[in-house]
């Protein structure tokens, strides 16, 4: 079987689909349109997506979504819960205050903030699974699926291809990489995956993660920022203080079976200290993760000794 590719710059970052099947063209395809339909119906951003459509109707009334996203507040509600807030998908308010990322990127007053901050409780988001709504109880609340989206789309995608007989592939939804079987390349069958060195330039690695069928997902506060007066702001929000996070950590790699997984947990651990999260992720079974503080210090769970290499 030959090796097929497709690239697409979706979701604000690029998207690299890699498949070993017989019918790879046509797959590749139908995976990018499913992409662009999440991409339209997941955004926070579009005025007319369906999420937007359950932000419009905040305080007014319940509104009907597909299954999938559904689901997928569904999970991110009880996350949302679960960690106390350090992953919250009703803080679209505060998002959209800061806006880092896009050009009018700011940094709000206190009183804005304090402000939003009154909208960003999760226990106020309604589900009926039996009629398959959503409601937010209070206006101006708004849902972001931003820090689980992905993950739950490439968790869908590799479903997709394994319906369809794929054996071997990768899918790399920019800092998002979910690997299907072995590599066809490596005699070893496993995919190596770079680990960004947070205060290097992008493409400067600072190890690999080597797995099999498994998602390796990393999120640093290098990725997007905002420098107003000397002074930086990254895009991983506290959303108990309204600002972003204030520690140590640089970046959180996350190794698990599905990707949804690596996205929650990476978001999670961030409001941790160093030891706190790594305990945490010595807790869990099925997680793995590196955890790379603004000094480079390095705290690897124990089984992720197992998979890394080191470049000297």
């Amino acid at each position: 079987m030959q090796e097929a590719v497709r690239q697409v710059r979706l979701m604000g970052t690029i998207i690299t689909l890699t498949i070993y099947h017989t019918n790879s063209e046509a797959l590749l395809v139908e995976a990018e349109a499913r992409l662009r339909d999440y991409e339209q119906r997941f955004s926070a951003h579009a005025a007319d997506s369906d999420l937007m459509r359950v932000n419009q109707q905040a305080g007014l009334q319940a509104v009907p979504v597909a299954a999938d996203m559904f689901e997928l507040i569904r999970i991110g509600k009880k996350m949302s819960l679960a960690s106390d807030g350090a992953l919250n998908i009703a803080i679209g308010p505060l998002m959209k205050l800061w806006h880092i990322g896009f050009e009018d990127a700011q940094v709000p007053s206190q009183a804005e903030i304090e402000q939003a901050l009154q909208l960003i409780d999760p226990r106020r988001i309604q589900l009926d699974g039996a009629s398959q709504t959503v409601y937010l109880e209070v206006a101006g609340m708004e849902l972001d699926l931003g820090a689980v989206a992905k993950g739950y789309f490439a968790d869908l995608l590799k479903s997709f291809f394994v319906e369809q007989g794929v054996e071997a592939g990768i899918i790399n939804l920019g800092g998002n990489v979910l690997t299907i079987g072995n590599s066809p390349k490596n005699p070893l069958g496993t995919w190596n995956i770079g680990i960004q060195n947070p205060e290097a330039p992008r493409g400067d690695l600072l190890a690999l993660a080597q797995v099999r069928d498994q998602s390796v997902v990393t999120s640093g506060i290098y990725e997007r920022k905002l420098v107003v007066d000397g002074q930086e702001y990254h895009h991983i929000f506290d959303s108990r203080t309204g600002y972003p996070v204030a520690n140590e950590i640089a970046s959180v790699t996350i190794v698990s079976d599905k990707s949804i997984d690596g996205e929650l947990w990476t978001t999670v651990l961030f409001v941790h200290s160093p030891e706190r999260a790594l305990a945490l992720i010595e807790a869990t079974p099925g997680i793995e993760a590196l955890i790379i503080t603004k000094d480079l210090q390095q705290y690897p769970s124990t089984g992720m000794r197992d998979i890394l290499h080191y470049f000297s």
